[in-house]
Formats: structure tokens, sequence, C-alpha cells
């Protein structure tokens, strides 16, 4: 049983590890600028958007346009805090591979 002991000890391990990069994560911010800096995003690698910002110039221009950015500015957004989530996971995974399982 010293093997299933041992699988405790880096599965406790492990499980801090996750547990610190969660927390990294919710601290860490990716900002996004699209349409020259119109449209500003600031996520974080939970994809929460903690802000929004739009240049009032900007929203002059037509609607369909303002959309079309603001969904790519999103879209991005969302791509760049994803890679940041999987990069630090992997991080706090890494080295913990549990024979028969992984």
């Amino acid at each position: 049983m010293a093997g299933v002991g041992k699988l405790l000890k880096q599965a406790q391990k492990m499980q801090k590890r996750i547990e610190e990069a969660q927390a990294e994560l919710a601290a860490s911010t990716v900002e996004v600028a699209h349409g020259g800096g119109a449209v500003k995003i600031v996520i974080n690698g939970h994809s929460e958007i903690s802000k929004l910002t739009l240049d009032p110039e900007f929203l002059k221009e037509g609607k369909e346009v303002v959309e079309a950015t603001l969904l790519s500015a999103l879209r991005e957004a969302y791509a760049k805090s994803k890679e940041l989530n999987q990069s630090r996971m992997q991080a706090a995974t890494d080295g913990f591979g549990l024979p028969g399982i992984f």
C-alpha cells in the first residue's frame, strides 16, 4: 500500500498547485484592443471581463461596424484568456502523471 500513499501525496500536491493556478488566473489580466484602440477589453484568466471601453467617436460609426469590431475584440479576448488558462493549468499539472490513469 506504499504506492497508494505516494499517489495520494502526489494528488494532494497537484490539487494545491491547481488551486494556486486558479488564484493566479483570477488575478491575471489580458487587454485586447480593436479598431485602432476604439474598443478595449480587459479579461482575466477565468474569461471574466472586468472592463470594456468604447471610444465615443467610434460609436458614431455605423451599427454594423461597431458590432463587428466589438465581436472581433470579444473573440480575441476570450481566445487569449483560454490560452492563458490552458498554459497555467498545464504548468500546474506538469510532472504529476498518475500511472495507469494518465
